[in-house]
């Protein structure tokens, strides 16, 4: 329940407490003394915009604090889920600067808007002319049935699983669009793939064949160069090995009388050593390069076919040609990528269908068992509250497997005639002000039962209706107010009659300045409240006798 409320600097509100009791709690008051301006303040402290404007005192905050007392398992597991301390007493507040920046806490832990909005919801359920015309939205029909017919845990599991299945159908299409694209270029990539598999390239090959093709065409060139130089350094009378030889031999008679000698002498050896190594390796050169006309016109096919590629793909050697056919032989392997995640994700979206299915099937069947129970219960509320003739029927229709949607395959509508004799029909047909007000406070009566409203405030529950008709309204309230606690503001005596706890809201101007002050009227405090309100500000014996006779009644 709602305990208290603080409110300080809002609108004609300099501070305010309310304390609010279990039960019914009726508030009145005086045409512009403030009842809708703490509706306002309420609202702000359940997440509503905030606005500078509000402020009583320009230079100073704004601040609405709540205090609940509430033990619910919804509760705990919203402050939980969210990082917050789950507490039996519950604080929600707000505060609003001169600049207009709001600052919103729950325990005072701070808290975002959306935060302190969802988890207010889970507190307080607001009755206003808009949340009336809610009545007529297929959503809130559809969530009424569901409440009454206790649907909470198939939904729980419902819900989750058909934002997974939609998720998994959008990835679905976009993969199919992949590979739909990927199809159009297949072709084309797979012909260059080919092309590059077929000529077999092999790393650092063009280098190799370039050098090779250089040595082939000059290859007698090479070999008179190298016989001539083999000849110079081995075969002539006086070659070169002949003629280090000697030296070789001058020097070593002379090494032992210094060891600048024995130093010269170790050179020209080292470099008899090395002549004689080249001498080897220029008769083998020589040996093994020929004149190859074959091999010539294999080497130049060879790198025509390189230069080709190269060109037709733009870039410089057969290395690069190996990067591009890896990036194609990558692309082709996404492919058949692709196209195993769209037969696994086809796969999983049966599944999950087939999981939908049965659980909206589930859904369906209570949801169909309870429509009578629901159109039975609120036909009899309606005769309480002034509408004997009423009849109202709650519509459960099966559509299409097609039109699964996030809460199954059921439509619900609400059908209603206040009168004798006209067919039920739909309640934007037929309903007025008045009618649409009891009939939601018929629904609520009806949710209350099955555990499901936190605290219920009604603002303009007595839009269109008066005498017994009010009467019989604030008997359906003080008797959902044994369960539930419920807080009203009310211009009739009738309903505000009906509660167990009385608030009067009324101007002060005492200082020069309006301000908004409550009070909770004792008992004869109250008669003379509801005797105004049935008479004017000029009491009268009458209105006292009929005000004490509305109270014991």
């Amino acid at each position: 329940m709602l305990q208290s409320i603080s409110i300080r600097n809002y609108a004609i509100i300099d501070e305010l407490e309310i304390n609010f009791d279990s039960g019914l709690n009726i508030m009145t008051g005086e045409t512009g003394a403030g009842k809708s301006i703490i509706l306002g303040a309420l609202g702000l402290v359940l997440g509503e915009r905030a606005d500078s404007k509000v402020l009583f005192d320009k230079e100073a905050k704004c601040l609405v604090e709540a205090t609940f007392n509430v033990q619910t398992d919804t509760l705990k597991i919203a402050l939980e889920s969210n990082d917050l301390d789950y507490e039996t007493h519950t604080v929600l507040r707000r505060e609003i600067n001169a600049a207009g920046k709001s600052r919103a806490f729950i325990n005072d832990t701070p808290v975002t808007l959306q935060l302190l909005k969802s988890v207010g919801a889970l507190l307080v359920n607001l009755h206003s002319q808009h949340e009336t015309l809610s009545l007529m939205e297929a959503g809130f029909q559809l969530n009424t049935v569901d409440i009454y017919a206790g649907n909470k845990q198939l939904l729980a599991e419902y819900q989750p699983l058909f934002v997974q299945y939609k998720k998994h159908i959008a990835a679905l299409a976009i993969l199919e669009k992949q590979q739909s694209n990927a199809n159009t270029e297949n072709d084309f990539l797979l012909f260059q793939l080919n092309e590059l598999r077929e000529a077999n390239l092999q790393a650092g090959e063009q280098q190799q064949l370039e050098d090779e093709l250089s040595t082939l065409s000059n290859a007698e060139s090479i070999k008179a160069a190298l016989q001539k130089a083999y000849n110079l350094m081995d075969e002539n009378e006086i070659s070169v090995t002949t003629l280090l030889s000697e030296i070789s031999i001058e020097t070593k008679s002379i090494q032992q009388f210094s060891a600048s000698l024995s130093s010269l002498h170790e050179r020209i050896q080292t470099l008899l050593i090395e002549i004689k190594d080249v001498v080897r390796d220029t008769e083998k050169l020589n040996d093994d390069i020929s004149v190859q006309p074959e091999r010539l016109m294999e080497v130049n096919e060879r790198l025509i076919q390189l230069h080709r590629l190269c060109k037709k793909h733009q870039v410089i050697n057969a290395d690069e040609l190996i990067a591009i056919m890896e990036q194609l032989e990558e692309k082709a392997g996404k492919g058949a990528h692709v196209e195993k995640e769209i037969e696994v994700l086809k796969l999983t979206i049966l599944k999950e269908e087939s999981q939908l299915l049965k659980l909206a099937e589930s859904l369906h069947k209570n949801r169909d068992k309870s429509s009578t129970g629901i159109s039975k219960k609120v036909v009899e509320l309606l005769k309480k509250v002034g509408m004997p003739e009423g009849s109202f029927v709650a519509s459960v229709k099966h559509t299409t497997q097609k039109q699964l949607n996030d809460s199954g395959f059921s439509e619900v509508e609400f059908l209603f005639s206040a009168n004798k004799g006209i067919a039920p029909q739909t309640l934007k047909s037929v309903a007025s002000g008045g009618e649409l007000s009891r009939l939601m406070l018929c629904i609520k009566s009806l949710l209350a039962d099955a555990g499901e409203l936190p605290t219920m405030i009604f603002d303009e529950i007595d839009t269109g209706i008066s005498g017994e008709v009010a009467q019989r309204v604030g008997l359906v309230m003080k008797d959902l107010s044994k369960n539930h606690q419920l807080i009203c503001i009310t211009h009739l005596p009738q309903i505000a009659t009906a509660g167990s706890t009385h608030f009067y809201i009324y101007k002060d101007n005492s200082k020069g300045v309006t301000r908004t002050r409550i009070r909770k009227l004792n008992g004869e405090e109250r008669i003379v409240e509801i005797a105004k309100m049935l008479s004017g500000d000029k009491l009268t014996d009458a209105a006292m006798a009929n005000a004490r006779a509305l109270i014991e009644n």
